[in-house]
C-alpha cells in the first residue's frame, strides 16, 4: 500500500486528534454494504455509518448529515465513484471520497488519482491493509491499495508508461533523487533534511518534475517512481 503523506501545514497522523469518524458508504450490493458497514463500526474505528444504494441518495446524505468520510464504489450510478469524488471536492466542506474498485477498474481509478480522491483500494483487499488505509485517510492523508497499485503499474493504460530512453534526460540529477525520495512516500520536511535545502526549495523542484513529466500530484508521482525503479524496492 501507499501513503501519501499530508502537507506538512496538516497534523502529522500522529499528532493529531482523534475524532469520532461518520461515514457514509455508497454500494449496490446490499451485502457488501452490511459488510463494510460491519468493518467500520467495530474498532479500531468505531464509527458511525450511514448507506446508500445510489449515489444521489447518498450525494444527499452528504450535504445534510455531518459526514466526515465517504466510501463509495466506482461503479455508483447515477453519479459514478469518480464524478462523485469532483463533485464532493467542489463543495464547501469537502469531504473525503475513498473510492472501492474492482478487477478492471483500473482507468477509473487512474482518473480519479489525478483529482482529489482520498483513498483506493480494491474490494478484495486485506483487511489489516484496508483498516491501515482507513487510518491514514482519516488523518488527513491518501492512500492506495496494494493490488490496485501492483494493476496500476503493470498496465499503463491511465497513467503514461514513461519511456525509458528518454525519461533521465527530463530531469536533472536533484529532480531525479527527490522524485526517488516522493517514490518511498518521504514528506516535504524529510527531503529538504536529507537533501540540505528548505521546504520552499523541495516544493520548487516538485513543480518542475511535475511540468516535466506531464503529472498532477505527489500520488502519480509516486507511481512513476515505481515505475522507473527509483523507489529502491
Amino acid at each position: 500500500m501507499i501513503v501519501v503523506p499530508a502537507p506538512s501545514s496538516k497534523p502529522s497522523m500522529e499528532t493529531r486528534a482523534v475524532k469520532p469518524v461518520e461515514a457514509l458508504i455508497i454500494d449496490k450490493q446490499p451485502l457488501f454494504l452490511a459488510a463494510l458497514g460491519s468493518l467500520l463500526e467495530a474498532p479500531p474505528l468505531s464509527a458511525h455509518v450511514v448507506t446508500a444504494s445510489r449515489s444521489d441518495v447518498g450525494l444527499d446524505i452528504a450535504r445534510t448529515q455531518p459526514i466526515s468520510l465517504v466510501f463509495c464504489e466506482l461503479r455508483a450510478e447515477p453519479l459514478s465513484g469518480v464524478e462523485l469524488v469532483g463533485v464532493l471536492a467542489s463543495e464547501e466542506r469537502a469531504i473525503p471520497v475513498v473510492l472501492l474498485g474492482d478487477d478492471g477498474d483500473e482507468p477509473q481509478l487512474a482518473a480519479a488519482l489525478a483529482m482529489s480522491v482520498a483513498g483506493a483500494f480494491s474490494k478484495n483487499s486485506a483487511l489489516d491493509e484496508f483498516l491501515v488505509g482507513v487510518r491514514a485517510v482519516v488523518s488527513g492523508h491518501r492512500a492506495i491499495g496494494s493490488g490496485l497499485l501492483v494493476r496500476l503499474l503493470e498496465r499503463p493504460t491511465g497513467l503514461r508508461a514513461p519511456e525509458s530512453e528518454t525519461f533521465a534526460g527530463r530531469l536533472s540529477p536533484t529532480e531525479l533523487a527527490i522524485l526517488g525520495m516522493i517514490g518511498q512516500a518521504q514528506s516535504i520536511p524529510a527531503i529538504a533534511a536529507n537533501r540540505g535545502i528548505s521546504h520552499k526549495t523541495v516544493r520548487n523542484h516538485l513543480a518542475k518534475i511535475y511540468r516535466k513529466l506531464d503529472l498532477h500530484g505527489r500520488t502519480e508521482a509516486m507511481l512513476w517512481a515505481a515505475r522507473m525503479g527509483l523507489t529502491g524496492s
